[in-house]
């Protein structure tokens, strides 16, 4: 029986050589990226004072979200509220029952967004409702470890509108290196990479895109 000669496998090797090392490197970079992402979670915090801003936008995920959102406009330091993502047959003492006096006070100040179900939709609601009341400057409002993303869906659908990030941090955030803080931190990371390289469309079919 004759042997063939090794020289036809190479190719064939070559390219799964190749294979190998774009996997490495492609889980090399995430892996940093995610790294220099914790740190940005870790050390991220609203500015100090907090600029004057026509509009408050709050993402709905989290009780802390939209009680922020409520002392932000309690001070004054937005004229109204958006409380985007609150779903359909839902009411604002759904999400305020610990801020009664806020919510009843500024209740005219106050807009729930009942459209959004994702971070995507959040920035499209935000969009209307900036161009309907012609807001020309908004603090966001959400979690810290989702803030990157958030913000990256708001620059792209509010053109020329300045965005003032206010994140808050959740009590999941306490303990950072816990393995469900740690999931959480990775599933966050990999969607802000799938809008950040314009792949949510695709990704949606294997990924939750919240």
């Amino acid at each position: 029986m004759t042997r063939r000669p090794l020289y036809h496998r190479r190719p064939h090797f070559s390219v799964l050589r190749q294979f190998y090392r774009l996997v490495l490197l492609l889980c090399a970079a995430w892996v940093v990226g995610f790294a220099l992402y914790l740190v940005d979670v870790a050390t991220v915090s609203p500015p100090n004072p907090m600029p004057r801003a026509d509009g408050i936008v709050a993402l709905t995920g989290g009780d802390d979200r939209v009680s922020a959102g409520l002392a932000l406009l309690a001070q004054h330091d937005a004229p109204r509220l958006l409380i985007s993502g609150a779903g359909r047959g839902t009411y604002l003492g759904d999400f305020t029952s610990d801020d009664v006096s806020a919510a009843t006070r500024y209740a005219g100040d106050i807009t729930l967004g009942h459209m959004a179900g994702t971070t995507y939709g959040n920035a499209l609601e935000a969009a209307d409702w900036a161009h309907t009341y012609h807001l020309r400057t908004l603090i966001i409002v959400t979690a810290d470890y989702h803030m990157p993303r958030a913000m990256l869906e708001m620059h792209r659908h509010l053109p020329g509108i300045r965005l003032i990030p206010a994140p808050v941090r959740p009590p999941a955030m306490n303990d950072l290196f816990s393995l469900p803080t740690i999931r959480l931190l990775s599933s966050e990371y990999t969607k802000y990479l799938v809008v950040r390289l314009g792949l949510r469309r695709v990704a949606v079919i294997f990924i939750k895109m919240d």
